[in-house]
C-alpha cells in the first residue's frame, strides 16, 4: 500500500506542467520579532520595496540609536541613517544589509521615515530630513526627494515645498489618472495629515488637509477590496480610514494592533505601519517598543530599543482586522 501511494504521487507530480511544479506557493511562518537591527537595535518605520535586479525584497527603516539612549533628551532618535534589511524568501526572514548611501551635505544629519517606490525603472525615496542632532523635537524637518537605480545609492532631487517647515512621514500613491499623491504629517497643525499632488513625482503642489479629526503620523495609503485605505499611527495602535475617491475619508471604529499581543517583542501597541498587498492577501508591517509595558525593563536602552513585526490583514464585514497572535504565513510575490 505504501509503495502504491508513493508511485501515485510520483506519477501525479510528474504529470504536472513544469511551471506549475516550480511555482507552487512557498508560504512560511514569519518569526516574532520579524527583524531587529543588529547595530543600533532601533529599527522603526518600515517600508518595503521589491529589488528587481537582485530579485529580493528590501526593507528600509528608521534606524534609531537605541544603544545611545540615556533618558535625557531625544538625541538618540537623531543622527540616524536609513537601515536596509533584505529577504531572499519572500518576506519571511530578513537579514541586515547595511545603510542607505545618502549624503545631503550636512554634518550629523538625521534621516527618518523613508517612503520608497519604483516607477519606470527608477526608485524614488521621499525621506524626512532633519538638519542635525537635537535633544528635543523643536526643530525644522523637511521631506526630500531622492532617486536611485539600485536601491543602495541615492541622489538628491529636491526638497518639497509643503505647508510648513515641520513635515514628516511621506506616503506616495499613483492615482487612477496616472498622476501622484503624497500624504504627510504636518506637525504645525496639530499633527494633522496633509497631502500634495504631482504630475510626475518631481513637481509638487500642496493641497492642504486630508485628515484632522485626531492627531496622527506615519500615514500609509493603499487599495484593497475595492476601497482605498489609510492606516495612521495614532499612538493607541493604528487608526484606519477608508475612501472611494482618495479625498473623502471615513473612520473605522476599531484600531489595529492596539491591544498587546502575546508573541516575543509584541506585547505592546504597534506603531508607524507599512502595508504590502500581495495577490489577494495584505500584510501589515509595524514596529514596537517591546519593553514599554508594565513590568518591562526600565533601563534607557530597553525603553528605546524597537523591533519590526508583521501580521496578515483580513477584510471582515467591510473593515480591516488582524490577529497578531495567530501565526502569519507569508509569501510576498515579486513586483
Amino acid at each position: 500500500m505504501k509503495a502504491f501511494r508513493f508511485l501515485f504521487l510520483v506519477i501525479f507530480f510528474a504529470g504536472l506542467p513544469f511551471g506549475c511544479r516550480s511555482q507552487q506557493p512557498s508560504f512560511k511562518i514569519a518569526p516574532k520579532p520579524l527583524f531587529r537591527d543588529p547595530v543600533q537595535d532601533g529599527a522603526a518605520d518600515p517600508v518595503l520595496c521589491w529589488n528587481r535586479a537582485e530579485k529580493k525584497w528590501f526593507m528600509f527603516y528608521t534606524n534609531r540609536r537605541a544603544k545611545l539612549a540615556s533618558g535625557r533628551g531625544v538625541a538618540w532618535v537623531h543622527g540616524t541613517h536609513i537601515g536596509i534589511a533584505e529577504s531572499a524568501d519572500n518576506g519571511a526572514t530578513w537579514t541586515y544589509r547595511g545603510i542607505s548611501q545618502i549624503d545631503l551635505g550636512e554634518p550629523n544629519q538625521t534621516h527618518w521615515a523613508p517612503e520608497v517606490i519604483e516607477h519606470d525603472g527608477t526608485y524614488h525615496m521621499f525621506l524626512t530630513f532633519v538638519p542635525g542632532i537635537f535633544n528635543d523635537w523643536r526643530h525644522p524637518r523637511d521631506i526630500v526627494h531622492l532617486t536611485s537605480k539600485d536601491l543602495l545609492k541615492w541622489d538628491y532631487q529636491s526638497t518639497l515645498k509643503l505647508t510648513s517647515d515641520r513635515v514628516i512621514d511621506a506616503c506616495v500613491l499613483q492615482l487612477p489618472d496616472g498622476t501622484w499623491r503624497l500624504w504627510y504629517n504636518n506637525e504645525v497643525d496639530g499633527k494633522s495629515i496633509y497631502y500634495a499632488d504631482s504630475p510626475d513625482l518631481y513637481k509638487w503642489t500642496d493641497k492642504g488637509k486630508a485628515l484632522g479629526e485626531r492627531p496622527g503620523e506615519g500615514p500609509k495609503v493603499f487599495k484593497w477590496h475595492g476601497k482605498y485605505w489609510m492606516v495612521v499611527d495614532v499612538w493607541s495602535g493604528l487608526g484606519v480610514y477608508y475612501s472611494d475617491d482618495l479625498l473623502n475619508w471615513r473612520r473605522q471604529e476599531k484600531n489595529l494592533v492596539e491591544q498587546p499581543g502575546t508573541g516575543l517583542d509584541d506585547q505592546v501597541k504597534g506603531g508607524h505601519p507599512d502595508v504590502v498587498v500581495s495577490g489577494d492577501k495584505a500584510y501589515l508591517f509595524y514596529f514596537t517598543h517591546p519593553s514599554r509595558h508594565e513590568g518591562g525593563p526600565r533601563s534607557p536602552y530597553e525603553q528605546a530599543r524597537s523591533s519590526i513585526q508583521v501580521v496578515e490583514l483580513k477584510y471582515q464585514d467591510g473593515e480591516l482586522v488582524c490577529d497578531r497572535n495567530e501565526p502569519t504565513m507569508i509569501n510576498l510575490l515579486p513586483k
